[in-house]
C-alpha cells in the first residue's frame, strides 16, 4: 500500500508554477534564498528551544549536523505511474 502512494504523481499547483514562470531568473533565485533562511530560521529555532543552554557556536555546529544528516537520507523518487 505504502508503495501505491509513492507512485502517485505529486500535486503540482499550477497557478503558482506560471506566478514563478513570470519571475527574473535573479527573483527566482532570491525567492529560492528566502525559503533557505525561513528552513534555517526554523530548524535554529527548533534546536535553540531543544537546547537552550548551549552557545551561538554550538548552536551553528548543531544546525551544520542537522544539515549533512539531512544530506544523507535519500530521497524518494516521484514516479509516474
Amino acid at each position: 500500500m505504502i508503495n501505491k502512494e509513492r507512485n502517485k504523481i505529486a500535486h503540482t499547483d499550477i497557478e503558482l508554477m506560471r506566478l514563478r514562470l513570470k519571475l527574473s531568473p535573479g527573483q527566482r533565485i532570491q525567492a529560492m534564498l528566502d525559503a533557505r533562511s525561513l528552513m534555517i530560521g526554523i530548524i535554529r529555532g527548533r534546536l535553540r528551544k531543544q537546547f537552550p543552554e548551549i552557545t551561538n557556536v554550538e548552536l551553528n555546529l548543531k544546525l551544520l549536523e542537522e544539515i549533512k544528516r539531512a544530506k544523507s537520507i535519500p530521497a524518494w523518487s516521484q514516479s509516474i505511474s
